[in-house]
C-alpha cells in the first residue's frame, strides 16, 4: 500500500462522506461537500502523477483507479439526481442520462472481464479519460450551484439568483455531454475489443 494507492482508495470514504453531507440539514454542509469533492477529484490526478514520478505504477493501482473513479462518479451522480433540492432540473431527463451512463459502465466492465479471460487488457483510451474529466467537472459545477444556493443565499438569492441558475445550467450541459461521451467511448471500446465476445 504505497502513497498513490492510498490516495486512490481514499476516494471511497470521501464519496460516502460527501453523499451524507448532501442529505443532512446542517449549516455549511453543501460547502463542505463541495470542497471535499474537489479534494477527491484532485487525488484522481495526484495518485497517477506520484505513481509515475516514484516508479510505483502497479497493476493494482491501474485497476483500482479505474474502478474507484466509476464508483465515485456514479455514486455522486445518483446523489445529485435523487437529492431533494432537485438541482438537476428535469428529473426524467437526468435519470435517463444516468441510466445510459450506468448501462455503459456495466457493459464495459463486463467487456473488460471477458477480455481478461482471453489474456488481453482493455487499456483506457483518450475518449475514456476525457469522459471521466467531463463527468467530474459536471458534478463539480452542480455541487457548486447547490453550495451557492444553500449556503450563500444572502449573496446569490433574490435578484442574484441568476448566477446560481447559470452555474446549474452549465453543470447540466456538462452532465449531458458526459453522457454522450460515455456512450461514444463505450462504442469505441466495443469496436476494438468486442470480437472476444464472439470467439
Amino acid at each position: 500500500m504505497n502513497l498513490p494507492n492510498i490516495l486512490t482508495i481514499s476516494r471511497i470514504p470521501l464519496m460516502f462522506i460527501i453523499v451524507a453531507l448532501m442529505f443532512v440539514d446542517l449549516p455549511w454542509a453543501a460547502t463542505l461537500a463541495f470542497w471535499l469533492f474537489i479534494v477527491a477529484a484532485l487525488t484522481d490526478w495526484l495518485d497517477g502523477k506520484l505513481a509515475r514520478e516514484r516508479g510505483e505504477v502497479s497493476a493494482f493501482g491501474r485497476f483500482m483507479d479505474s474502478v474507484i473513479d466509476k464508483v465515485m462518479v456514479i455514486g455522486l451522480m445518483i446523489a445529485l439526481v435523487t437529492n431533494p433540492e432537485n438541482f438537476m432540473g428535469h428529473d426524467i431527463t437526468a435519470m435517463v442520462l444516468l441510466l445510459c451512463i450506468l448501462c455503459r459502465e456495466f457493459a464495459i466492465s463486463g467487456l473488460r472481464m471477458a477480455v481478461a479471460v482471453k489474456g488481453e487488457v482493455v487499456v483506457a483510451d483518450v475518449g475514456g479519460k476525457v469522459k471521466t474529466f467531463v463527468q467530474l467537472n459536471a458534478i463539480g459545477w452542480l455541487m457548486g450551484a447547490r453550495m451557492l444556493a444553500l449556503d450563500h443565499p444572502e449573496k446569490f438569492g433574490g435578484d442574484d439568483r441568476g448566477v446560481v441558475t447559470a452555474v446549474r445550467i452549465f453543470g447540466m450541459s456538462l452532465y449531458a455531454l458526459s453522457a454522450v461521451l460515455t456512450i461514444t467511448s463505450g462504442i469505441s471500446y466495443f469496436r476494438r475489443h468486442g470480437r472476444v465476445l464472439f470467439n
